[in-house]
């Protein structure tokens, strides 16, 4: 092996390529022997900084001035937008009583920047990325399996169908078999009665013959005439043959008694290591939740509410107004819907634009720069209730025309990334009736939906997979059983969904555990919900059109 090229080998003159390294020159980054100094710095030796080679890159290079060629800049101005500058500049009438910053101490800190950044990047960040590659190929490697497998599944479903479609025709053909036998049976019967009438004619026949010829009296006058008895000719039989009515085909319905492919549906995941970089302060529940304020909106049957901030609460009832209120109970601003019908929910997006849902139009529509756009049109499905999640989708909570099927739909504007209908065995996991059903995503981004005919909240994970279902707390207080309406979550990851009937809300944590009531603030008939950033939660009270804003973190 070559010494010189070795990875083991000492560090060599850069000159030379042979004399161990001593020296280093910080301005060229070059490694210097002691006898090539003088070489390297035969140029001049101001254009160079020879240190000891285990001090190398110790020296700070500055930027020269472009004011002063011979000055290098060590300072910031900082009344001049930061600008670099050298020590005459700092002496000129330009910067005179200027406030000034060494280049150093901000080098210093960028420098523990890149350096934090370095090891945030190799160990956590490049990491992360290498593992989420590493699933990505597995999933591409697995792919044809999980297809093959998928398609060997309908096969089998094909097979089946066939073989009851067997047993079918063969229970046909047997009762075809046993209605020939009846069709013959009856059929023999009458041809053996008339067989037997006939016989019984002809012997008449043959006595009336011979008596014609007979000159007997007493034989002549013992005749009794057979007429009127075969005058009454049976009916002749006529048994129809059985017909095959074939039912006609209706592929559609065939395709989905067959069986339901689930549409492909994409998630993302944040990563553990971006999710502690935002973890909340843990707030726990207040023993006795407080109220705070009472708005009076003047509506009735006060459905829904979102409240980004005091100053503008949007609320809706079943008007076509959907109106703005500030916390002091104010109305600023006052939204018509664009088809005359009340909105089925509202929502805010990203861009703090309005969104509205209508049923009877079947379109999600949005209100920018106070002009309604659609946004979302549905054949055969009209679209009910709307949450905005935190990466900007929306999802739809809709049923289908005949009120028989409900789903979950996710958008990202008018486009359907995915569909949540089903269970794992293929059972719905939500009612299918036009009964609201209020939906909000949690911070760990399961999807959770307030389920009132079913009586329950239903909470699917992000991938559309059931994580649980919550059906009410056994209670000796509340009589009625638990139907949610209402649902927000809150920054602690808690779950609120309102008990119209039993007038009280119910907070669980994210994985369905019951926790406590809120059922003491007088509430009457809690419908919508909405927490606000700072946890505050704001209740419609239905008939009354009030909204309460209570407290009950700490």
């Amino acid at each position: 092996m070559d010494p010189l090229s070795s990875a083991q080998d000492v560090h060599r003159c850069d000159l030379c390529e042979t004399a161990i390294v001593h020296s280093y020159c910080d301005i060229c980054h070059v490694n210097l022997c002691t006898p090539c100094i003088g070489e390297h710095i035969s140029d001049g030796y101001d254009k160079h900084k020879i240190v000891p080679f285990k001090e190398r890159r110790s020296t700070l290079i500055y930027p020269k001035c472009r004011t002063h060629s011979h000055k290098f800049c060590e300072f910031q101005c900082v009344n001049c937008n930061n600008i670099l500058i050298c020590s005459s500049c700092m002496a000129s009438e330009q910067h005179m009583s200027h406030k000034f910053v060494e280049i150093a101490e901000i080098y210093k800190k960028n420098k523990e920047a890149i350096e934090k950044d370095a090891v945030e990047l190799e160990n956590s960040i490049f990491p992360t990325y290498e593992e989420i590659a590493l699933d990505l190929e597995n999933q591409l490697a697995s792919l044809d399996g999980g297809y093959e497998k998928l398609i060997t599944e309908i096969s089998k479903q094909g097979e089946q169908w066939h073989r009851e479609i067997d047993i079918i025709i063969n229970k046909m053909k047997t009762e075809i078999s046993e209605i020939k036998v009846k069709h013959r049976d009856i059929l023999q019967k009458h041809l053996d009665e008339i067989k037997q009438t006939q016989t019984l004619i002809k012997k008449s026949i043959l006595a009336i013959r011979k008596l014609e010829k007979s000159t007997e009296i007493s034989s002549t006058m013992e005749y009794s005439s057979k007429i009127r008895e075969f005058s009454k000719v049976p009916p002749k039989i006529q048994v129809s043959l059985p017909t095959f009515i074939p039912k006609p085909i209706d592929s559609e319905k065939l395709y989905s008694l067959f069986g339901q492919i689930t549409p492909l549906s994409t998630a993302t995941e944040k990563n553990a290591f971006l999710l502690n970089q935002t973890n909340p302060s843990v707030k726990d529940l207040l023993d006795e939740p407080e109220l705070i304020t009472t708005i009076l909106t003047g509506y009735e049957y006060l459905r829904s509410i979102i409240c980004h901030n005091e100053d503008r609460i949007w609320m809706s009832d079943e008007t076509n107004d959907i109106k703005c209120f500030n916390i002091e109970g104010s109305l600023c601003q006052t939204i018509k819907t664009k088809s005359g019908k009340f909105p089925n929910d509202i929502a805010e997006d990203n861009d703090e634009d309005l969104l509205y849902s209508n049923g009877r139009t079947k379109t999600v529509n949005r209100v920018k720069n106070g002009q309604t756009e659609e946004l979302i049109r549905l054949q055969g499905w009209r679209p009910r209730q709307l949450c905005v999640t935190s990466t900007g989708d929306l999802l739809v909570a809709m049923c289908t025309d005949d009120k028989t099927q409900s789903k979950i739909v996710r958008y990202s504007g008018s486009i359907e990334k995915q569909t949540i209908q089903f269970d794992d065995e293929g059972k719905p996991l939500y009612s299918g009736n036009t009964i609201i059903k209020y939906i909000t995503e949690n911070r760990n981004h399961d999807i959770c939906v307030a389920d009132c005919e079913a009586g329950a909240v239903v909470v699917v994970n992000q991938d559309g997979k059931l994580r649980w279902r919550y059906t009410g707390h056994p209670s000796t207080t509340k009589n009625k059983p638990f139907k949610p309406w209402g649902i927000t979550t809150d920054s602690q990851s808690h779950i609120l969904t309102a008990d119209r009937d039993n007038h009280c809300i119910n907070i669980l944590d994210q994985n369905g555990q019951f926790l406590r009531y809120i059922d003491n603030c007088d509430l009457k008939n809690p419908y919508g919900l909405y927490a606000d950033n700072n946890d505050n939660l704001f209740v419609c009270e239905y008939y009354s059109g009030n909204v309460k804003k209570i407290k009950y973190l700490n």
